[in-house]
């Protein structure tokens, strides 16, 4: 029998730390997002949830918080996925989850360095109907947002095959619950433009928090 020794054990919880750490940023991206979205809706003149997406708080003079907010968000889940790689790899799940969460991050990266068009009177000073036509850098700001979003529904039933091979329904439950509401909620926004910012803000909180949460039960 193969003993192993106290200089591999130690060895060993040297390597948690950094996949610990990691998996840190995924916990951490979810709420920090938020909290710094929120704070920016309520002290931003003229921004409305019902209305406004969140992002376009990355218009205006004080547009680089929320850009900063998109970038950061992006490089956490991008640790997050190295992470996640370290400890599910070469399992189920080991390959495409950790793939997909880091196509996540990417084109939250991409959507914070290109800015959606102004409109609905947001910024002060924007027409007040929608944009009549659509910019370059508001294109590559859309398709970075719906390719990060479509990853994460995909991560989803990729990690329901997991939980599921495990025995673990409950959460099999959970990822697949959230790859179903998620799309809902922005296929009901898409439909109810009165109330669009609100059900793109619940999307996004729904997914991202799934991330946090995924990250928060690899640690543990």
């Amino acid at each position: 029998m193969q003993q192993v020794t106290s200089h591999e054990r130690a060895s060993d919880k040297q390597a948690e730390k950094p996949t610990r750490a990691l998996l840190a940023c995924g916990v951490a991206s979810g709420p920090l997002f938020y909290i710094v979205a929120a704070a920016q809706m309520a002290t931003r003149p003229g921004f409305d949830l019902r209305h406004h997406a969140i992002s376009l708080l990355s218009l205006g003079d004080l547009g680089w918080v929320q850009t900063s907010n998109f970038i950061l968000t992006g490089v956490l889940a991008l640790l997050c996925a190295v992470g996640m790689r370290w400890v599910l790899h070469p399992g189920r799940a080991g390959t495409w989850g950790p793939l997909l969460i880091g196509i996540y991050g990417v084109g939250l990266i991409v959507g914070g360095i290109f800015h959606p068009d102004p409109g609905l009177g947001f910024p002060p000073g924007a027409p007040a109907g929608m944009p009549t036509g659509m910019s370059w850098h508001a294109a590559l700001h859309s398709i970075a947002f719906y390719t990060a979003f479509l990853s994460l529904i995909v991560a989803c039933f990729v990690f329901v095959r997991r939980f599921t091979s495990q025995g673990r329904r409950g959460w099999g439950i959970y990822c697949a619950a959230t790859g179903v509401v998620a799309p809902l909620l922005i296929i009901l926004g898409t439909s109810i433009p009165i109330w669009a910012g609100v059900l793109f803000a619940l999307a996004g909180a729904v997914a991202f928090g799934w991330v946090s949460v995924m990250a928060a039960k690899l640690v543990s």
